[in-house]
């Protein structure tokens, strides 16, 4: 195999991208870091031309114009045949003289095991999860919204506040200490003068996001309408979780389940103990754990597996990382 077999592992998500050269050794090369990856909103064209750019410093500084293989993951890759379609685009670039690509979550997942083995929940602006084994198997969700019968991921938890307080104050629902601490989180008054700042765009769209956290402290000081949603958090990650590992036939062995994205790593308390408490139940062999390695070391390793490189090579890539 040798030095000359190299990866280059991306990591593409919705707001940066973080490629690597590494060798088939799991010597890293060289790593750079670029804007956010988002086909669907300035198109593949666009988005790959975007993807060069880190990826040509990468090469650079690792002294190559190509690689034996590249390991992509990537966020709107939610169906196989947007993987297809975008490994066919990447592969006409000529970085790589084979292309895998797979959804980002794939590459947290790897990122927090030993071998290719076990499932990944991640819940971020979004929510997903896969799962996969040493043979190729794999289990996951499209991931594209309520249409594929999603519940859950930031933005939503922020719209289901807001939804609950609009009605707590003008008496279309039962009282919530949410109608005060999302107003109050932007210096306003009300929840009329919040609908009325969100709609008017006085408060961008893109501040929706900072209402997750104000949630999850709400629900921390006992209002039980927050407490409601946490909890409905909690059930959505362990069935999404649960369900996985039964595709796998995982269920009943000793299998790492990994918690991923801005939301389940937090450290929410309450949503902790509540998928915790919920998988002990569901799927007692489960092994819970919470990834805090770098996805792109999860498309370095995806890699490796691809070159058939050894443990050796696997624990050398994943010591720059976490270091």
């Amino acid at each position: 195999m040798g030095l000359t077999s190299t990866v280059l592992a991306v990591d593409a998500g919705n707001s940066k991208t973080d490629v690597a050269v590494v060798t088939a050794a799991g010597e890293v090369l060289a790593t750079a870091r670029g804007g956010g990856f988002r086909p669907p909103v300035v198109g593949v064209p666009a988005a790959l031309d975007a993807l060069a750019e880190p990826i040509g410093r990468a090469f650079a500084d690792a002294g190559v114009t190509s690689v034996s293989h590249v390991s992509a993951c990537l966020a709107n890759a939610d169906l196989p045949v947007e993987e297809e379609q975008l490994a066919t685009a990447l592969e006409a670039r000529g970085w790589g003289a084979s292309v895998e690509v797979r959804n980002d979550t794939f590459a947290i997942l790897r990122a927090g095991v030993a071998e290719p083995r076990g499932v990944a929940v991640v819940c971020g602006a979004g929510i997903n999860c896969v799962g996969m084994r040493p043979d190729g198997r794999t289990a996951r969700f499209p991931a594209i919204g309520r249409i594929s019968g999603d519940w859950g991921g930031g933005w939503h938890l922020a719209e289901e506040a807001l939804w609950y307080a609009a009605r707590a104050e003008d008496g279309r629902g039962g009282p919530t200490d949410l109608s005060r601490t999302l107003p109050g989180h932007f210096g306003l008054p009300t929840m009329y003068a919040l609908i009325e700042a969100l709609h008017l765009e006085h408060v961008g769209h893109d501040r929706r996001h900072e209402l997750t956290p104000v949630l999850f402290a709400t629900a921390a000081e006992g209002d039980p309408v927050a407490r409601t949603i946490v909890a409905r958090l909690a059930e959505e990650v362990a069935v999404l979780a649960t369900v996985a590992l039964t595709r796998l036939d995982l269920l009943g062995e000793q299998t790492p389940v990994l918690l991923g994205g801005s939301v389940l790593t937090a450290g929410h308390a309450l949503l902790d103990e509540g998928i915790r408490d919920l998988l002990t139940a569901r799927a007692p062999k489960a092994d819970v754990r919470v990834v805090s390695a770098s996805p792109v070391l999860g498309a370095a390793l995806l890699g490796l597996d691809r070159l058939a490189a050894g443990a050796a090579a696997q624990e050398r890539a994943r010591g720059y990382w976490e270091r």
